[in-house]
């Protein structure tokens, strides 16, 4: 028997080319606000015994988001659904994964223990850290789109580019663009002094008379990639950036930073439903058929 599958009010362009790509309807749904803030969740249509899918985005608003998914879960259960999988494309308040304070909450972990009280297995996409698998009490299938972009960005390889790694974080991600694009790699030292406020305190590798290719798992605020593109055109690397992301939330003002940038292209997937004029030179791919691919896969218990 064929799934359900529901969408909720973060990404209704996504929850149409994934169903289309599982050669099904979208499944009918009310989702509602009142007067009140307060969230109404409906499902309508027969679910009983049928596993149901429930793709929602968990970035801004994260909590508006994330207690759509809750909701459509739990009406799905109520009305006899046999099993019940989170498709979150991408996974908010992944970056809350310790404390650096004593008295900070560890997000992540919360998240996972709410998603657990009412999915029985998760999907998602390039984890902010992979570490975070760990915390899920349900079976939890973690996806890569590198795989995806790096043959999106085939087609713009040049042999005078330099794969960064903007951060010690996206390292082993910066290496693993490099084996698919065969490209040499650099990494830089960063210091975060805020949320909007980064330092880069060295460059490793060559990237003079060089094209960066910087690559992370997202671009939030844009401090990241803003001061890791000036720190490499210091060092004697060409006006010509490109950025390959999987998740491109610009949030705040990050779109009329990176507007200021030499960027030749961002290569990103719609892993967020952003709106259009920005005036950035963004290249979209869909998860659609990642996301339809991987749910014959078992997830990792």
């Amino acid at each position: 028997m064929q799934p359900v599958l529901f969408s909720g009010r973060s990404h209704p362009d996504l929850g149409r080319a994934l169903a289309a790509a599982l050669g099904i309807e979208p499944g009918r749904c009310l989702v509602e606000e009142f007067a009140d803030g307060e969230i109404g969740i409906a499902v309508q249509q027969e679910v009983a015994s049928r596993e149901v899918l429930v793709l929602q985005s968990t970035g801004a608003p994260g909590g508006r988001n994330l207690l759509e998914l809750l909701l459509l879960a739990d009406a799905s259960r109520r009305r006899g659904a046999h099993r019940v999988t989170a498709l979150i494309p991408y996974f908010g308040y992944a970056r809350q994964d310790r404390r650096v304070k004593r008295q900070e909450a560890i997000g992540a972990r919360l998240l996972t223990d709410l998603l657990a009280c009412r999915f029985d297995r998760i999907v998602t996409v390039d984890l902010h850290n992979p570490a975070i698998e760990g915390f899920a009490s349900v079976p939890l299938l973690h996806l890569s789109a590198v795989p995806l972009l790096a043959e999106a960005f085939v087609r713009h390889r040049r042999e005078n580019q330099v794969l960064v790694a903007p951060d010690a974080g996206a390292v082993k991600l910066a290496q693993r663009y490099g084996e698919l694009l065969r490209l040499p790699v650099a990494y830089l030292d960063k210091l975060r002094k805020s949320d909007r406020q980064v330092v880069v305190q060295a460059v490793a590798g060559e990237v003079r008379n060089r094209a960066p290719v910087l690559v992370d798992d997202m671009i939030s605020t844009g401090g990241t990639m803003v001061a890791a593109a000036e720190a490499l055109l210091a060092a004697g690397a060409t006006r010509d950036i490109s950025i390959l992301v999987s998740h491109c939330l610009l949030a705040g003002e990050a779109a009329e930073r990176l507007a200021r940038l030499p960027l030749r292209r961002l290569v990103t997937t719609d892993s967020v439903a952003f709106a259009g004029g920005s005036g950035l030179p963004i290249e979209s791919r869909s998860l659609a058929g990642l996301l339809a691919a991987s749910l014959g896969q078992p997830a990792c218990d």
